[in-house]
């Protein structure tokens, strides 16, 4: 590995890798991103290793298992470090061939934040890494190979006293065979069972682009809840077709509020804890939880966890570290100085600021200073709210009958998803940060201990703030219109805004010039892949890299629809090519 290092006002201006890789040589070279906060320290190489490589507690599968996998080829499941899904190499990574985001924790390989959160473009043979920025990789595809390649070696008796050779390695004996093969069946149970409820066939995924939401409701209520060993409760899960673009993570942390709906209060270390544990059960966490009276909250919810809670706190240390990328080629200044007058108009004539601009948020128990995020009903697709439809209630499972103290009732016997995810995640917070066992004589004392602890506790109200509900209002951000509609979602500010392409919530539109286009007249088709237009201000339209062509159509309900956010589309043309230029600075 080779590299090389320019660092200016304390802040590197790029590095260059060329890194081996079985059959080819990458290189690329890293966007400049100076620290986003300050005195927090520059944006480096020992940063972005930590952050390729810290465990979320994720386990996705034994790593000794996929090490002995097949491709359907008859090549390591492993080979080519995952980019044949859009995966980008980590030359350092502490696993050699594992690529970003991808790490070995407790024997398990499982994902984190980088995997769906590193950008990489090209542009004229040039590569780009850019940290924070949505992944432009595959990840139903992997869950979906998997599936099929551990389904194939259960299959054949063969193909599983081979595979079991591989994994026992000298120890391999025939009861230990058998042994591995009922762990192997459970495991694959469980895979298996979401992969077919969950992953949609007939509309893919696809290159960046993951029904997150969805997952994690799937995997909490159907996966995490049901009776052992296998944990399953089939008709809790539903599919997961209304995939978005992963957001891009520079400032994320200051926002007042997340999701792209806009459901989750955010903007202090308490609410980012929170974020974070729910993601970690939407990408294969492990997480059981179980009654027991000699627990704060009467159900233990870290016993069968696998959330690495370290982890996460260090995770989100380095998020808030990166800063938003520096467009990395010319700008034309007159022009892009002509570009910010328009961008400063109102919204009725054109302009940006008032909606994606910074305004101060709603201030958090932790952190008085946060960035508004309006929630918006633009007119773009609405099909993530299936998600919040009164009449989608599951089962509870384990968890009837978990209440929180000062936030929620006890679940009943049915639940909406969201309410069963928001107590599981208050409830492991709660324990994990504070670890009382209880009993009769100390029960006095806890209750007192509550009460003291009641401000930190409530802090977890707006974990998740089901839309439409009583107390999901938002805070009026001084400039952000008033927009009638129900489908609402997130407008963020638009710092480092060119490099997180596709555009819409559910990367519909391919660039920023495209998305200026009346929305009738927008591309229905396009593929998705790293190469990268300047001009465009997004994602080029030829892709040799890339086979995945995102069909969209203008039907708000199916989840592709490139429709909506009309503003800027009655710009003249000399005026749209002066905001593109002046985006480009942000």
């Amino acid at each position: 590995m080779k590299i090389t290092e320019t660092f200016r006002s304390a802040t590197f201006a790029a590095v260059i890798f060329a890194a081996a890789s079985p059959g080819a040589t990458l290189a690329f070279e890293r966007v400049e991103q100076p620290s986003s906060i300050p005195g927090a320290g520059p944006w480096d190489e020992k940063a972005w290793n930590e952050y390729y490589s810290t465990s979320q507690g994720s386990r996705l599968i034994p790593f000794d298992w996929i090490k002995a996998l097949k491709q359907a080829d008859g090549q390591p499941f492993l080979a080519d470090g995952f980019a044949r899904y859009g995966y980008l190499p980590n030359p350092a990574s502490p696993t050699p061939g594992l690529p970003v985001g991808f790490v070995v924790a407790d024997g398990a390989l499982g994902p984190t934040c980088a995997a769906c959160h590193t950008r990489q473009i090209e542009v004229e043979g040039k590569a780009y890494r850019i940290d924070g920025g949505p992944a432009l990789a595959d990840i139903g595809a992997l869950w979906a190979d998997l599936d099929v390649a551990v389904g194939k070696v259960l299959g054949d008796p063969t193909n599983f006293s081979d595979f079991a050779r591989a994994v026992l390695g000298s120890g391999y004996d025939p009861s230990k065979e058998a042994k591995l093969r009922a762990e192997v069946e459970l495991w694959h149970a469980r895979h298996h069972a979401i992969t077919e409820a969950g992953l949609p066939k007939d509309k893919p995924w696809g290159a960046g682009r993951i029904d997150a939401v969805g997952m994690i409701f799937n995997r909490l209520a159907g996966l995490d809840i049901g009776p052992a060993p296998t944990h399953i409760i089939l008709g809790n899960m539903r599919k997961a077709d209304a995939p978005v673009r992963p957001p891009f993570l520079w400032n994320a942390p200051r926002q007042d509020h997340t999701q792209w709906p806009g459901f989750a209060d955010n903007g202090d270390a308490i609410l980012a804890m929170a974020r974070n544990v729910g993601q970690v059960y939407g990408v294969f966490g492990e997480f059981f939880p179980e009654k027991d009276a000699t627990h704060l909250l009467g159900f233990n919810y870290v016993k069968n966890n696998s959330v690495d809670f370290n982890g996460l706190i260090e995770l989100e240390r380095l998020t808030e570290r990166i800063g938003p990328p520096k467009w990395p080629w010319p700008v034309d200044k007159t022009l892009a100085g002509q570009g910010k007058l328009i961008y400063q108009r109102p919204y009725e004539q054109g302009g940006c600021a008032d909606c994606h601009g910074i305004d101060q948020g709603q201030p958090r128990l932790l952190n008085p200073d946060t960035w508004c995020t309006p929630i918006l009903d633009v007119g773009t697709d609405a099909r993530e709210y299936q998600y919040f439809a009164p009449d989608w209630q599951v089962d509870t499972g384990a968890l009837a009958g978990a209440a929180i103290p000062f936030l929620s009732p006890p679940l009943g016997g049915t639940a909406a998803p969201a309410s069963i995810l928001a107590t599981a995640m208050r409830g492991a917070i709660l324990q994990h940060f504070i670890p009382i066992t209880v009993n009769r004589l100390e029960r006095r004392r806890v209750d007192v201990a509550m009460a003291i602890l009641k401000p930190l506790i409530e802090e977890l109200q707006g974990v998740i703030k089901i839309p439409g509900a009583p107390g999901a209002g938002r805070w009026a951000c001084r400039r952000a219109p008033e927009l009638d509609g129900k489908f609402k979602y997130e407008a963020r500010v638009l710092e480092g805004v060119w490099a997180a392409a596709p555009y819409l919530h559910n990367a519909s539109v391919p660039s920023l010039a495209e998305l200026l286009k009346p929305p009738q007249a927008r591309v229905d088709d396009f593929k998705v892949g790293p190469a990268y237009d300047i001009a465009a201000v997004g994602v080029a339209a030829q892709q040799p890299a890339s086979a995945f062509a995102m069909k969209s159509d203008c039907n708000r309900g199916s989840g592709v629809s490139h429709c909506g956010h009309d503003f800027g589309t009655a710009l003249s043309d000399t005026e749209k090519r002066a905001l593109l230029e002046f985006l480009k600075t942000l």
